[in-house]
């Protein structure tokens, strides 16, 4: 992709989208020229060309919190590039994940929500709650019941009971949500784990 075909500012700029290739969150705007592109090419951490400083500007270069360069996009009237990076710490300079302030994980819908109820029944338990129960009976029970869930999903997809096996495959998976959160742990951490093996 030559960056000839490029629709640049007056001042040889395009805006520049940076986006976490694993979450795909929307980490910050930046600009590039040419010279910054071939930078983040060559060097794996992704430079902008900052207006204000008038010159190259690699991100992270003074806080360490890089975004290490995986790939990029021009969208289709080439005026702009979609840049995917791993980042190495917060991305904004106020210490946020991102420059919108969101927190920088991987949206699985009803599933997050979820977690965070889960979350919320470990550190604010109530009497009422199965799950506050199996936090308050320790990492052992909760590890036996997803054991539990795991040979009862088994036994139903061997014996092709396709409703029993949908219900047992969602007792597993909640049970193991627990699990994970009895480790201080979430689904986040484990794509990060799958991420990993994908090399």
């Amino acid at each position: 992709m030559k960056t000839a075909n490029f629709k640049k500012d007056p001042n040889g700029l395009l805006p520049v989208i940076v986006q976490d290739a694993t979450t795909l969150r929307v980490l910050m705007l930046g600009y590039m020229n040419e010279e910054a592109l071939k930078n983040t090419q060559s060097s794996g951490k992704v430079t902008f060309f900052s207006r204000s400083k008038q010159r190259l500007w690699t991100k992270g270069e003074e806080s360490g919190n890089f975004l290490m360069f995986k790939s990029y996009k021009i969208d289709c009237d080439g005026d702009a590039l979609l840049v995917y990076a791993e980042p190495m710490g917060p991305t904004c300079h106020t210490g946020k994940d991102t420059c919108w302030e969101e927190v920088n994980a991987s949206e699985f819908s009803f599933v997050t929500q979820l977690e965070k109820v889960i979350e919320n029944r470990k550190t604010e338990p109530t009497k009422e709650s199965y799950v506050s129960s199996l936090f308050a009976k320790g990492v052992d029970k909760i590890a036996q019941k997803v054991g539990e869930e795991a040979v009862e999903t088994v036994i139903e997809a061997i014996a092709d009971r396709e409703d029993l096996f949908m219900e047992e495959a969602a007792d597993l998976f909640f049970h193991y949500l627990i699990l994970l959160q009895s480790k201080g742990k979430s689904l986040r951490d484990i794509g990060v784990v799958l991420e990993k093996r994908k090399s």
